[in-house]
């Protein structure tokens, strides 16, 4: 399908002034017995409908974070030493900041991308089968981690690879104690229902540039002290195996690390299969598909 017969519900970078436009997709797409025979009892849902976002702490036991950890220092190891586009490092020297596409390189993080405990709240929440839109390790380590700058990565995704609708969420697994201090996802709880268009033309190859520092598609100053003072700053932390459950079009960022701890986790997202990529809403190509996964393929649960 292309962006030519879909109407854009969701403008971007398109007009000279930003603009905070009313979300209109649900926030909950189950209803009825679909909804009730999740694993997600009424108030997680009352939560997240409101918050946009659903944290459990030590979700995973320790035997489970230790063979992570260890397979994360191997994927470390592995990609040290090369050039592959799916390793991003940090833009003021050669540190490895994110490896995309661990739930098709790795055996254990595929499995993981596909554990029932995830799943099960995904589709309850979502609506439907799901697929893996993006998946990576990001690496924050201590001392020299870099922030992320505020942005809703549906902003990103709708303009630069297509996802028509809000029908997305964000797994983040802590592989690491995550504190107030060393850097910690923040989000705007209740952003998730409205949609800040930001300005500026996206450059081509843009995501060359913007994983490692965005600069399009990031909220103004203006827009981002309105939903501030509105809305408030949740900082979901807690120790190694906690889970985080974000909305994609929850607005959120993560300061520098400047302490000896670091804090590194796996991150998924899992789109719905109703809600595949068409051709980018800013009329460019297609980012590669480590980035916006083009291809349907519905998981099934594992145990």
């Amino acid at each position: 399908m292309t962006v030519k017969e879909l109407t854009d519900l969701y403008p971007s970078r398109v007009n000279d002034r930003p603009r905070i436009l009313e979300r209109k997709d649900p926030v909950i797409f189950s209803a009825g017995d679909q909804l009730k025979q999740g694993p997600l009892d009424q108030e997680k849902l009352d939560f997240y409908e409101k918050n946009g976002y659903l944290f459990f702490e030590k979700f995973f036991s320790d035997d489970e974070v230790q063979k992570w950890r260890q397979e994360l220092r191997n994927v470390w190891e592995e990609s040290k030493h090369t050039s592959a586009p799916e390793i991003i490092r940090e833009p003021q020297n050669d540190e490895i900041r994110s490896v995309f596409k661990i739930h098709e390189t790795n055996d254990i993080f595929n499995r993981l991308s596909r554990d029932r405990r995830i799943l099960d709240m995904i589709m309850q929440l979502l609506g439907s089968e799901v697929y893996i839109h993006q998946s990576r390790i990001n690496f924050k380590p201590g001392f020299n981690g870099k922030e992320f700058y505020w942005h809703s990565d549906f902003e990103t995704w709708h303009v630069e690879d297509g996802m028509p609708r809000m029908r997305a969420i964000s797994c983040s697994i802590a592989l690491e104690d995550n504190y107030h201090f060393n850097g910690p996802l923040m989000v705007l709880p209740g952003s998730h229902k409205y949609f800040v268009s930001c300005v500026g033309q996206t450059p081509d190859d843009h995501y060359k540039q913007s994983l490692k520092k965005q600069e399009y598609g990031v909220p103004d100053h203006e827009s981002l002290t309105k939903m501030v003072k509105e809305f408030g700053i949740d900082t979901p932390t807690g120790p190694a195996g906690s889970l985080l459950l974000f909305e994609c079009n929850i607005m959120h960022g993560s300061n520098g690390n400047i302490t000896p701890y670091p804090r590194s986790n796996i991150f998924m997202v899992y789109n719905s299969v109703e809600n595949g990529l068409v051709q980018p809403f800013s009329g460019q190509n297609p980012r590669p598909d480590f980035l916006g996964e083009r291809t349907i393929k519905p998981l099934k649960p594992i145990e």
